[in-house]
């Protein structure tokens, strides 16, 4: 017990897995000091981020300068106790009740090792099915009209689009602005031409994402890119799949009031043909296992994401683990080569990718193409220092100042203490409590947001928006006096923090406070349809916060015309590369970037790293 109390009292263990370990040893007092420490250490790994932690790496988990047993002696305590099950190699369920599982040098909380299991044996069960060479000839001609540059293979996009034509699980990765959604908008176009030619109906399809928001923008993306395809004489009936809503998983999925479970799950599977996922690094490992298990056979799963953002805010990353198991869909067997050779041309085979059933049926994409954010903002060539870590580099190009819409203030201090920065802010608030209506004001909403790297502080989204408020408070009571009431005012933007599937409300959802016609406060949320957003009374949203300063991790999935990235004047924990490149790539048209040079420096020297078994459980070698 002597290291369990170590880790209380300096402050590592949360008051649950304290708790845990102590439950365990009360139940049975001769379990042993390792599997009261390892069970607390289970729990602190899932809070942390991982499905488990490693018994031979226990200083990954926690930084501390202990006394940890030798791995072999904590081995064979927890495979000789009691609340610890050890499944042997292919086992299906984890055999008896225990709390805990240990598999593969890796000790989980039982429920996770499940989730883990379920998901690796979902996407076997999708990616399996048979390849799908039968029609491909006919595509040839819409094929090159789609993707002129196919002839040979090195488009990656095109490469990505034929690739799924033949199988059943894709995943396309890269960064802001590399094509992945007009890859997808092909792609759609060539299923619904093979549909129609096999006297089929349209396949029905399925947008979603973790967020309402990063939804939308899918769906938005598609809706012109069927814009762009119809101007190019791309016939209507084709485009239809196109104009399918974009919705939440949690939506897609069904959620029931007060209960974890969702209407689509292995027993009554969603009735679609493709399901295509974007923002997949967001996804936890419990989400995507619930996922995976309701796409009905046969049907396709296409993941799309950027591996270089911040994974997860729950437990696992997934998608890491799901592309270090998959197979390169630019390495093609020989058996793939001949088949898409109508739409590729003579593509040499890789020896390295065989005709034989590889492991894990997966394949990936990765597009590479440099595309800027948009006309005015020159991105790309910070984002790929920052998402390598090349500090000095990221550095240079920062003070160099010749990147297009990129702003970097080394020496910001106070955000909001400079008098013109205040006021250009102060402009965009009062805006929104201006607009005509709650449509134009969560519209414009979405034009400038401030992120933070941390949640307490006076750099953090806590301290930012109290500052904010107070600042809003004076400037709005000036034309509308009586404009608060109970902490909720007239123009005041707000953040769900927790999930209410009764309203259809989600973390990460934003929404802002309007009076209406007869003076009362009101609620407005997104809806179905960009102008028909939702109300509610302030006094039945679930926990929330202000959000005209927001976390990098809660800024996921969304877009901003201007984005002002605000890092912690001293070194956090939290401070990664992964960070500072997702909230810098939020940015549409400009971004400002505020940090001090050294602990920039300290934040792209360091790399997030999760433990997981997905990829060992999914074939990858290691």
């Amino acid at each position: 017990m002597r290291r369990l109390e170590t880790l209380r009292r300096e402050g590592v263990l949360r008051t649950l897995d304290h708790a845990l370990a102590l439950g365990l040893r009360r139940l049975d007092p001769q379990t042993t000091d390792e599997v009261v420490l390892a069970a607390a250490l289970a729990s602190l790994a899932v809070a942390a981020g991982h499905a488990g932690f490693r018994i031979d790496r226990p200083r990954d988990l926690v930084e501390l300068d202990l006394d940890w047993p030798d791995p072999a002696q904590w081995q064979a305590a927890l495979a000789a106790s009691r609340w610890v099950a050890c499944p042997a190699a292919g086992d299906a369920e984890t055999p008896g009740d225990t709390p805990l599982v240990l598999e593969h040098g890796l000790l989980y909380l039982r429920r996770y090792r499940e989730y883990e299991r379920r998901l690796a044996a979902g996407l076997h069960r999708i990616g399996s099915g048979a390849d799908e060479a039968e029609g491909i000839d006919a595509l040839a001609p819409l094929f090159t009209r789609l993707f002129p540059q196919a002839a040979g293979g090195g488009d990656r996009q095109a490469r990505a689009a034929a690739v799924a034509l033949l199988h059943r699980l894709l995943l396309v990765t890269g960064g802001p602005g590399t094509g992945k959604t007009t890859t997808i908008a092909r792609l759609l176009v060539l299923l619904a031409a093979r549909a129609a030619a096999a006297g089929q109906p349209a396949p029905r399809i399925a947008l979603a994402a973790p967020t309402g928001r990063a939804a939308e923008r899918m769906a938005e993306s598609l809706r012109r890119a069927a814009q762009l395809l119809a101007a190019e004489g791309i016939a209507p009936e084709l485009l239809a799949p196109l104009a399918t809503g974009g919705r939440t998983l949690h939506r897609l999925l069904g959620t029931i009031p007060d209960s974890p479970g969702f209407r689509h799950h292995a027993g009554n599977p969603l009735e679609v043909d493709v399901v295509v996922v974007d923002e997949a690094s967001m996804i936890d490992l419990p989400l995507m296992a619930k996922l995976v298990e309701a796409v009905p056979d046969g049907a396709r799963l296409v993941l799309l994401g950027d591996p270089d953002q911040l994974p997860s805010v729950e437990a696992g990353d997934v998608l890491s683990g799901i592309l270090a198991a998959a197979g390169d869909g630019l390495h093609l067997s020989a058996s793939d080569a001949r088949a898409l050779q109508p739409l590729l041309g003579e593509v040499e085979a890789s020896a390295t990718a065989p005709d034989e059933a590889a492991p894990f049926p997966a394949r990936h994409v990765h597009l590479v193409r440099g595309w800027r954010q948009s006309a005015a903002l020159d991105l790309a060539p910070l984002a790929a220092a920052v998402r390598t870590g090349d500090g000095a580099h990221a550095l240079e190009l920062l003070r160099d100042g010749r990147l297009d819409g990129v702003h970097y203030h080394p020496d910001a201090g106070e955000l909001l203490q400079d008098p013109s920065r205040r006021d250009h802010f102060l402009a965009h608030w009062t805006a929104l409590a201006e607009a005509p209506s709650p449509a134009a004001a969560l519209a414009l909403a979405g034009r400038m947001r401030i992120l933070t790297a941390v949640r307490e502080g006076a750099q953090g989204a806590r301290g930012l928006n109290a500052r904010i408020e107070a600042l809003l408070a004076e400037r709005l009571a000036q034309h509308q006096p009586r404009s608060r009431s109970d902490g909720f005012f007239h123009g005041r933007l707000l953040l769900v923090t927790e999930n209410n599937y009764r309203h259809r409300l989600f973390n990460g959802d934003i929404g802002i406070c309007l009076r209406d016609e007869r003076g009362q406060l009101v609620a407005w949320f997104p809806g179905e349809t960009a102008d028909a957003p939702r109300a509610f009374h302030p006094a039945t949203l679930p926990a929330h916060d202000s959000a005209f300063a927001m976390t990098v991790h809660k800024a996921q999935g969304s877009e901003f015309d201007e984005v002002w990235l605000v890092l912690p004047a001293r070194d956090s924990r939290v401070l990664s590369r992964e960070l500072v490149y997702t909230g810098l790539t939020r940015a549409r048209d400009a971004l400002h970037l505020c940090a001090d040079p050294a602990i920039l420096a300290t934040a792209l020297s360091r790399h997030v790293s999760r433990t997981s078994g997905l990829a060992w459980r999914l074939g990858a070698e290691g």
